[in-house]
């Protein structure tokens, strides 16, 4: 039941982490003056409009999975590798500002909710919050991994040389199979820098706890 119950409570995370991830990258880029995602119903917070079926079954299963990825046209930067590699890191950076924010209301809500709702309430919202935390967090680190389709892979591309592309092309020929080996075996590569980042959200959340 308490499994049943965890993953019922991991849907909103997952929904809050997808949402946010894909929106920064279409807020992004509309204001570097790419008006693609607005006219394809990305630059919304509406969960529907950024979900792939396979991707949210997967993060949903395996704490591993992505989003029906925001298409952008580069041409309409005024500065392509600048502005691209903005909207690449915008996503990622999006989920750690929805970690830190739940990290700070984590805190806030324990301090003030503990000794006032009933036990089974409290333990609820309790794993809810802590499961959009983690869920951030594992979304943010697993979109740095420097692999075909993730945001790691385009940071790479606009930092690298331009000779770094045509490896990338070859890359890309493989990106589905290359991804299903990390959600399958490489949870221990992304486990470190999530516990970390994790035991680091909690702590700013105790922190908060005693300032009020």
């Amino acid at each position: 039941m308490d499994k049943i119950l965890n993953i019922f409570l991991t849907i909103p995370a997952i929904l809050i982490a997808f949402t946010f991830h894909e929106y920064a990258h279409a807020k992004v880029a509309d204001m570097l003056g790419d008006n693609t995602p607005k006219f394809e119903g990305r630059l919304t917070l509406n969960p529907i409009a950024h979900i792939d079926p396979m991707g949210f079954l997967m993060i949903l299963l395996f704490r591993f999975g992505w989003t029906k990825p925001v298409r952008t046209n580069q041409s309409a930067y005024k500065n392509y590798y600048k502005d691209d590699l903005k909207v690449s890191i915008a996503g990622i950076c999006a989920n750690l500002v929805v970690a830190i924010v739940f990290s700070i209301l984590f805190g806030i809500f324990v301090r003030f909710a503990f000794n006032v709702l009933p036990e089974s309430y409290y333990s609820v919202i309790s794993l809810m919050i802590s499961n959009i935390i983690a869920i951030n967090i594992s979304f943010a680190v697993f979109n740095l991994l420097p692999i075909p389709g993730l945001d790691g892979f385009k940071i790479l591309e606009d930092l690298m040389p331009k000779k770094f592309n045509n490896i990338g092309e070859q890359l890309y020929k493989y990106q589905m199979l290359i991804l299903l080996g990390i959600i399958f075996f490489g949870g221990f590569i992304i486990s470190v820098p999530v516990n970390f980042l994790y035991d680091k959200a909690i702590k700013l959340a105790s922190i908060v706890f005693t300032m009020f």
